[in-house]
């Protein structure tokens, strides 16, 4: 525990060095685009748009009673945070090779600031999704303040496996052609084109292992039903992503001082 607190405070002494990053990864994304950082929310807007025509009008899934565009842009906007995150950290060590031997400075700060940047985009996405609730007339409740400690349970699942899969991208190349794949049956796998009720009573609690379902499923009950997260699922949940960023942890950090050699 101690180290790990040391190690937090070696990252908040390179904060610089972090927002720099950032700032590059957001740069870089959209450089010499022509609508640059609107993409952000294009991306989600053009997804909601094909799901609500396919899903809605010609195959019917049901939405428990919300309009379908809200019910999955309410999903669109955790999943898309998500698989943006988790694509772009990926290749984040590999992909800046030449500075691991220049300066030093915590590994973990790459996939750190890919997050960082993924999440500009879902700032933007959610200005779009506030929109869309004043126009279908679905108030806010003080209920949208729980999507404060959802939103900090999505971000450490996101870190924990992303310094899981930029560490081991360094060694296994294949994980970059891996994790889209994986991201996509992973979806399908997440309550975002359909909802939690439609799947089997009895496959449910199986069914909910996914952290993913949990955190779309609260994105919905806050944002949409102005209803509180199921709380002993999440306390559950915090545990796994505990367990699970303290694995990863561990895991990058036992196998970072080697990068540079293996790159």
């Amino acid at each position: 525990m101690a180290k790990i607190l040391k190690d937090i405070k070696e990252i908040a002494h390179h904060k610089e060095v972090l927002w720099n990053f950032t700032l590059r990864e957001i740069k870089v994304k959209y450089k010499q685009s022509i609508l640059g950082i609107l993409w952000a929310a294009l991306q989600p807007l053009s997804m909601m748009v094909i799901f609500t025509v396919i899903f809605s009008r010609f195959i019917k899934v049901p939405s428990d009673g919300m309009p379908y565009p809200i019910f999955s842009f309410a999903a669109l906007l955790p999943w898309m945070f998500f698989s943006n995150s988790i694509l772009s950290s990926a290749s984040s060590i590999v992909g800046s090779m030449n500075l691991l031997n220049k300066i030093y400075f915590p590994r973990e700060i790459f996939p750190m600031s890919s997050i960082l940047a993924a999440f500009v985009d879902f700032c933007i996405a959610g200005c779009i999704f506030f929109v869309m609730l004043i126009f279908y007339k679905i108030p806010l409740t003080l209920n949208i303040l729980y999507l404060i400690p959802i939103l900090v349970l999505e971000i450490g699942f996101i870190l924990a496996i992303s310094l899981f899969v930029a560490a081991a991208n360094v060694y296994y190349r294949d994980v970059r052609y891996v994790i889209p794949l994986v991201i996509q049956l992973w979806m399908y796998a997440s309550p975002v084109i359909y909802p939690i009720s439609v799947v089997p009573q009895h496959l449910r609690p199986f069914y909910m292992l996914n952290p993913m379902a949990f955190i779309i499923d609260s994105y919905r009950k806050v944002l949409v039903l102005g209803l509180a997260p199921d709380w002993p699922c999440f306390a559950a949940m915090a545990a796994v992503v505990l367990l699970l960023l303290w694995l990863a942890y561990n895991f990058f950090k036992k196998i970072e001082m080697s990068f540079a050699d293996v790159i």
